[in-house]
């Protein structure tokens, strides 16, 4: 029984990449698909401010184009890659998100590049 509630321990004391380290283990060699019991394991491991030291990926969100909405414009048409008029559209139904899922250097560079053309920018 005290094996049992030390395993139990170990458990809700893995990190998120444990958690998906021994998802993987257990997959490959094993052939159980534990979707259902990571989440229920990453849960209490997510939480606090672990979860806020682990996070890797970035959005940037334009909140507002500020003064110069035809530099911020170019700026995120720049930034995208895309069109003028798909740019113009984001830009006008601020807050709208810029890019998703960047690193946390692309997401700050990306950040600094609009508020110097005069944006507010939120990144999430």
């Amino acid at each position: 029984m005290a094996d049992l509630k030390d395993f139990a321990e170990q458990l809700v004391n893995l990190t998120v990449k444990e958690v998906n380290e021994l998802a993987d283990i257990l997959k490959e060699e094993y052939g159980i698909e534990p979707a259902a019991a990571a989440v229920a394991v990453a849960g209490p491991a997510a939480g606090g401010e672990a979860a806020a030291e682990e996070q890797s990926e970035f959005d940037v969100i334009l909140k507002a184009a500020g003064g110069s909405k035809l530099a911020v414009v170019k700026l995120v048409k720049e930034l995208t890659g895309l069109g003028l008029k798909e740019a113009k559209g984001i830009v006008d139904s601020a807050p709208a998100p810029i890019k998703e899922g960047v690193s946390k250097d692309e997401a700050e560079g990306l950040k600094a590049s609009l508020e110097e053309a005069g944006a507010e920018v939120e990144l999430k």
